[in-house]
């Protein structure tokens, strides 16, 4: 009797945590921005000039006033905005919020075309994505 309950223990915390990233999840749209990042004249909102390659901008109901500056995602492209034939790549990519996409902004999420890359076909050029922190 204990080993079944401890058996159904596990196996219901097993499912948790696999299922706690899933209800996390937030869906929307990823568009993304050229090389360079940052530059003399392009400055990052959160940090200035800063030199990874695999970050984001974040619309404002995503900024939270600079709150989400260092706020790391998981992005995965879930489909085409419009009709564009295998936009995704099936692989996802963790970015790093350095900025803010501000209006009119095209995406929920303005990816590096680095790692847009990684996710989606860049002539696709604005894809749905699901993402979690």
């Amino acid at each position: 009797m204990i080993k079944m309950v401890l058996k159904f223990v596990v196996t219901v915390i097993v499912f948790a945590q696999i299922l706690t990233p899933i209800a996390e999840a937030a869906q929307g749209r990823a568009v993304f921005y050229d090389p360079p990042y940052t530059s003399a004249y392009i400055k990052s909102a959160c940090y200035g000039n800063q030199y990874e390659t695999m970050v984001t901008g974040v619309r404002n109901n995503l900024w939270q006033g600079s709150r989400a500056c260092g706020r790391r995602y998981r992005v995965r492209c879930i489909g085409p905005t419009y009709n564009f034939p295998r936009a995704c790549t099936g692989r996802s990519v963790i970015v790093k919020v350095v900025d803010l996409c501000r209006e009119p902004c095209n995406g929920d999420l303005n990816l590096s075309r680095d790692a847009f890359r990684v996710i989606a076909n860049t002539d696709a050029g604005n894809v749905r994505v699901e993402y979690t922190p």
